[in-house]
């Protein structure tokens, strides 16, 4: 059985979300428990499914990849899980959800030049219509929802 998260558990992940590297007896000075309750209540948060993970958050302009693009991906008839294991399978895809509308498919992208982003696109272009918007910058980076 699911418990909804209370505002300690809030506090939590947001810590968490701050800094995945939390050793718990930090944590707990935090959110003002002792350690082994914090750790209890982070292995339920995880048991519940609300933590799915602990992760890094990498800088992919840092690893040189210049360009990032939004791409909306529409398969030709008879191609979607085609088109899907093919994004699937190009690692340049570092995001891809699936989606209501023309496009079933909205994609993140990273390469390290137009002419790389022209390589990829192609490559799904026998199988699939592309519709590419290039990213300039983020105003709001990836933040954990409301608790």
């Amino acid at each position: 059985m699911s418990i909804q998260p209370d505002a300690i558990d809030g506090r939590i992940l947001a810590a968490l979300d701050a800094d995945g590297r939390l050793p718990m007896s930090e944590l707990a000075k935090l959110v003002g428990l002792s350690a082994p309750s914090v750790a209890e209540r982070v292995r339920r948060l995880q048991s519940d499914g609300i933590i799915r993970g602990f992760t890094i958050d990498i800088d992919s302009k840092a690893l040189g990849y210049q360009i990032r693009a939004m791409v909306r991906i529409r398969p030709l008839p008879g191609k979607l899980h085609l088109v899907e294991r093919l994004i699937q399978d190009i690692p340049q895809f570092i995001e891809c959800d699936k989606i209501t509308g023309d496009d079933p498919f909205l994609a993140r992208l990273v390469v390290h030049s137009i002419e790389e982003m022209d390589d990829v696109l192609e490559s799904l272009s026998d199988h699939a219509v592309t519709s590419t918007a290039v990213i300039k910058g983020t105003s709001v980076t990836r933040r954990m929802p409301p608790v």
